[in-house]
């Protein structure tokens, strides 16, 4: 299976940081860029991020929106991602230029090529209310929601198994009942996860992450077919 996964966060670009790729530059070729292969040869994971087109990682990227948003149309339309079987789109929060952008180019697309978005909030009030403008959002567009994901819910004790809940419990699952949209489940703050997160090393997803996480990305698989056979 051959994914795509373009970062639009310009203000924060931590896809490279996360996957290891910090450094790495993108190259042109005669149809515009090549993407950086997080595999390696496999090139089954294919990424494009502001954060390669930065002299320095920790450069602030300091643009307007109609900049933004031709960089995003140029990283969508000008970049060889070859063929794919999905291209995940990871993005700011709220509802942004860099939002607008990429639901214009999709929108584009055969509706049958589009699986939806996937919400992701903390269980706080605070993050829920600008949840609740994303499915508006979402709404007012158009765009199919694939389900709400409520992240950092509660962390589970390495040593006991015990749960605190850190920032509360249960907001997403809440706002989803209320909103009648599938909940996809709690994902929970993994120390191990996170770690390997911040030193940047490339690690297998399955051997380095609780019985929790992997849970609740099955569960995310299976809301979207595109990727279902990618969690077996």
């Amino acid at each position: 299976m051959t994914i795509g996964l373009l970062d639009t966060d310009f203000c924060g670009p931590s896809i490279p940081r996360i996957l290891g790729l910090e450094n790495r530059k993108v190259h042109a070729c005669p149809e515009g860029w090549m993407p950086i292969y997080a595999d390696g040869p496999m090139q089954r994971l294919r990424v494009m991020s502001i954060g390669f087109l930065v002299d320095q990682p920790d450069a602030a990227v300091v643009w307007r929106g109609p900049r933004k948003s031709s960089m995003i149309e140029t990283m969508l339309n000008s970049v060889c991602w070859g063929q794919l079987d999905c291209l995940v789109i990871d993005t700011p929060p709220g509802t942004s230029d860099e939002h607008l952008t990429v639901l214009n180019q999709i929108q584009q697309l055969p509706e049958d090529k589009v699986a939806g978005a996937v919400i992701v909030s903390t269980p706080q009030r605070v993050s829920l209310c600008d949840v609740r403008r994303e499915i508006g959002f979402c709404s007012k567009t158009g765009l199919k929601i694939l389900g709400l994901v409520e992240n950092m819910s509660g962390y589970r004790c390495s040593n006991c198994s015990h749960c605190c809940n850190l920032f509360s419990s249960g907001g997403a699952e809440f706002l989803a009942k209320e909103k009648q949209l599938p909940f996809l489940g709690r994902l929970p703050l993994d120390s191990t996860l996170t770690a390997l997160c911040d030193s940047a090393d490339r690690f297998d997803l399955k051997s380095h992450t609780t019985e929790d996480t992997m849970k609740i990305l099955q569960e995310l698989f299976r809301h979207c077919p595109t990727l279902a056979s990618a969690c077996p």
